[in-house]
């Protein structure tokens, strides 16, 4: 059985190489990560007894492109939220799941393997084909080989000057703290390295834990409670119309009503919605049969009224968020939301189309490329420039602008706030306490 197969020399060896590389080229965002997420790819390729499908092809794609948002964004946030997508990709992917269940664990993948790894590991060590040297041995040599060199090199140098000078010469500077820090990196990548190879060697069934849909329910026990759900939505939406879409006449008509409060309202609502919607709809697909026309064209009908009513809030929500940052300026936790808004109606569109089609087997796969297209979208947005180009455009309009704000951004926003006048310009530079004439609002 593949469970209990040892990992090759080839693997071992090209796990071993992915951690030297990512000690040296990790560090800082940049290039490095694009490098070493390429060469733990070649790695679970590699172990891999299977032929790779377009699966796996769609996951190296994804997984490079995320990882590659480091080298074209310096913003944090952005970066961060790539790579640790990246992470959940690769699991997912590798373990070609189709439903919610496997997916999900699929993702989790590196929480559940470290001992699996290691005892793949050392069942592969222990048969490595050395000869006669034991690992242990050449263990024990180099060590005390390194032992005698350091006590007599520093004895000699003590004893003489010139000797000493040549050791000093020799002798590279050693920073304790990052030569730990290179070492835990390594050990995390050639880990990571292993971890992908054996999740590529031996695939998961995770599929295999999810639960099986009982649909018991007959017509009318499931339809009553889902079409007056509809009824309510439909009245909602009916009864709010004007809150909905009245935009900012209806925020100077409503007493205590602001933009803030506006914009907060749509943005509960819709996860709200989100949250109900998806609820029902799950209890509905498991439980309500398929088996007569007329099983199949009330949850065609009343699941897509569902999905229609939340893109209705959806479009609220966008617009609402849309005052808000108009009137308030743009920040990336309102770009980021508005990204989420955004992959929620993607959410409800492809739940309508599995509902035309009957077969929502590849609705988790596509739920997930949409997550992806959303973080890349928002990297090739560039938030923080975004943010500060109209910012700008904002203060040129208003004489508004929030220095301490903009003073926080990546530096991928410095071209668009070079073209602030002074002294704004240098207050962006070097924060709002230097000039009290730069604070917001002055």
């Amino acid at each position: 059985m593949r469970r209990y197969a040892a990992v090759s020399r080839f693997t071992l060896v090209g796990a071993v190489v992915t951690g030297l590389l990512g000690a040296a080229v990790l560090g800082s965002p940049g290039i490095g990560y694009p490098i070493v997420a390429a060469a733990v790819l070649v790695v679970a390729a590699s172990a891999r007894p299977d032929r790779l499908t377009w699966w796996h092809a769609f996951g190296a794609v994804a997984v490079l492109a995320l990882t590659s948002v480091s080298v074209f964004r310096a913003a944090e946030w952005l970066v961060t939220l790539a790579t640790w997508l990246a992470l959940f990709v690769a699991g997912a992917v590798l373990s070609t799941s189709w439903t919610w269940t496997g997916t999900v664990l699929g993702a989790m993948t590196p929480v559940f393997v470290p001992v699996r790894v290691l005892r793949w590991t050392r069942r592969g060590t222990r048969r490595l084909d050395t000869g006669s040297v034991k690992p242990g041995r050449l263990v024990l040599v180099a060590a005390v080989t390194s032992l005698l060199v350091l006590v007599f090199a520093a004895l000699f140098a003590g004893a003489d000057p010139q000797f000493g000078r040549l050791v000093d010469s020799l002798t590279p500077e050693w920073d304790l703290g990052a030569a730990f820090g290179r070492l835990v990196v390594f050990t995390l990548v050639a880990g990571g390295a292993l971890a992908a190879a054996y999740v590529a060697f031996n695939t998961p069934r995770f599929d295999l834990v999810a639960p099986r849909p009982r649909r018991t329910l007959r017509l009318w026990e499931w339809t009553i409670p889902l079409g007056s759900l509809v009824a309510v939505f439909c009245a909602f939406v009916f009864v709010q119309l004007r809150t909905l879409f009245g935009g900012q006449e209806h925020v100077m008509v409503t007493d205590g009503l602001t933009n803030a409060e506006y914009a907060r309202q749509g943005f509960w609502q819709l996860l709200a919605v989100t949250a109900l919607t998806l609820l029902v709809i799950a209890v509905a697909v498991g439980k309500a049969p398929r088996i007569s026309t007329a099983d199949r064209l009330a949850l065609r009908i009343l699941v897509g009224a569902l999905c229609l009513l939340s893109l209705v809030v959806v479009a609220s929500a966008l617009h609402r968020m849309s005052l808000y940052e108009q009137q308030y300026g743009y920040t990336t936790l309102r770009l980021f939301v508005t990204a989420v808004e955004l992959w929620l109606g993607s959410v409800f569109v492809l739940i309508m189309i599995t509902g035309l089609r009957m077969s929502g087997r590849w609705l988790p796969r596509a739920v997930g490329v949409g997550a992806v297209l959303t973080v890349l979208g928002l990297a090739a947005l560039n938030p923080d420039a975004y943010i500060a180009r109209h910012s700008v455009e904002r203060f040129e309009q208003t004489g508004k602008i929030d220095v301490g704000y903009l003073s926080r951004l990546s530096s991928d926003a410095a071209p668009e706030l070079d073209r602030l006048p002074e002294p704004y310009r240098s207050c962006v530079d070097t924060g709002p306490s230097t000039n009290a004439s730069c604070l917001p609002g002055r």
